[in-house]
């Protein structure tokens, strides 16, 4: 008998507090065949991230299990007047194509902006649109969305009190950064994760010096002068 990779999890709405049900891959068949720089994971089977994703059926309200765990009256009157009505009644309960994850993490991006989530939430949902449209094969909507990331994940790095302690954060912008060819604002963030005493993180920090040593190599080969971090080496 052949198990099926996904199962049914029961869960509640963060804004009409409705039960509904919605799909998980099993952890058996979540195997990642490769891991890109910054963190796309590609796999064998189901990709898991397809249903990171809640959407809710009764109102339409999509969240994740990261989002604001309950809405306030301003926040489920903000929704449905600015979201509301062409939400509902779509069933993303069972499998899902790349397409319908894309609908699901748009309309979840749509519904942590009208409410005014963390800015760490819009800024993950950002990057995963990224590596829907890197699955899809479409680069030049990767890089558009690579780039809302990137500026989401900076405004993270400016507000929350994390700060300068947060080397996976910092990692990500300057990798963000890299792909968008933006190569000096690369090389400073990864010299910040490198060159930070008080960063303990061993992984970001070998990391960083992987990529800027890469970052400069690519820079050498293009005859690009090299910013004054990279001088000094």
């Amino acid at each position: 008998m052949e198990i099926d990779p996904l199962f049914q999890i029961t869960t509640a709405c963060v804004c009409c507090e409705k039960t509904f049900q919605t799909s998980r891959v099993r952890p058996s068949f979540k195997q990642t065949i490769k891991r890109d720089t910054d963190f796309c994971a590609h796999y064998k089977n189901e990709n898991p991230d397809f249903y990171v994703v809640r959407v809710c059926p009764h109102c339409g309200f999509a969240f994740t299990e990261n989002s604001a765990a309950k809405l306030s009256e301003a926040q489920r009157q903000s929704f449905k007047e600015k979201v509301g009505a062409p939400a509902k009644k779509k069933d993303y309960s069972g499998a899902r194509t790349l397409e319908a994850a894309m609908e699901t993490y748009k309309l979840a991006l749509i519904c942590a902006q009208v409410i005014g989530d963390k800015e760490r939430i819009i800024a993950s949902l950002l990057h995963h649109i990224a590596w829907l449209y890197r699955y899809a094969d479409n680069p030049e909507q990767e890089i558009r969305f690579i780039g809302y990331a990137r500026d989401s994940y900076v405004r993270v790095y400016e507000t929350e009190t994390a700060g300068p302690s947060d080397a996976r954060l910092m990692y990500l912008i300057g990798e963000l950064c890299r792909r968008l060819g933006e190569f000096n604002e690369a090389v400073r963030w990864f010299s910040r994760v490198i060159n930070d005493q008080r960063i303990m993180d061993a992984a970001m920090i070998r990391a960083s010096r992987e990529q800027w040593a890469a970052l400069r190599e690519e820079m050498l080969a293009q005859k690009m002068e090299l910013p004054s971090e990279m001088q000094q080496s």
